[in-house]
Formats: C-alpha cells, sequence, structure tokens
C-alpha cells in the first residue's frame, strides 16, 4: 500500500508541475486525470506533502476555486501571494474568473 501510495503522489506531482503559469486546476481535476475520480482528497494530500519537490502546488485548488489549501503554506496569506505574482486575482480565498483561468488536464494533456 505504502508504495502505492508514493506512485500515486508522483503521478501527481508530474501533473501539477505541468499547470501554467497564471492557471489553476482542481484536486479533482488531477484525480480524474489520474483515472482516479473519487481520490480528490488523496491528491490534496499529495499537495501537503509535496514541499521541496518544486511543486506549484499553489496552482491546485478545490473545485469552487476556494483557496482550501492555504493553511498548508508557510504565512498567512503566502498561497494567495503566490497566485497573485502570477496575476490571478483572489478575494476572499476565492479565484476569481475561474472558469477562464482553470486548466484541465484531461483537455490539456
Amino acid at each position: 500500500m505504502q508504495q502505492e501510495t508514493l506512485n500515486f503522489f508522483d503521478k501527481v506531482y508530474a501533473v501539477a508541475k505541468l499547470i501554467p503559469h497564471g492557471r489553476v486546476t482542481s484536486y479533482g481535476a488531477i484525480a480524474k486525470y489520474l483515472g482516479a475520480a473519487k481520490s480528490a482528497r488523496m491528491v490534496g494530500y499529495a499537495m501537503n506533502g509535496s514541499s521541496g519537490k518544486d511543486v506549484p502546488a499553489h496552482r491546485v485548488v478545490n473545485r469552487k476555486g476556494l483557496l482550501t489549501g492555504k493553511h498548508h503554506f508557510d504565512g498567512t496569506n503566502l498561497m494567495q501571494q503566490l497566485l497573485e505574482s502570477e496575476g490571478v486575482e483572489v478575494v476572499e480565498n476565492q479565484i476569481q474568473n475561474f472558469e477562464a483561468l482553470f486548466w484541465d488536464p484531461a483537455m490539456e494533456l
């Protein structure tokens, strides 16, 4: 089981590294792309453990565009600051113009 989890996390990281600058995707979209549609929470766990792996975890949000993973970033608003540095507008933890910025790996890869 441990080895399967690590392999899944590595696949999640590989997809997350492809998210373009200034775009966002969801935990569920990555899970679905990897053939594990009901594993959005596992994608979240992977993002939580991605520190030091050069993974743009700040570009992965929930299906409604909310910054639900922000408490896993150092600093109060680091996730939001990273997104805003890429031109993504965030108001009250919500990505603005989410549909236009959404990057779906199933469509893009």
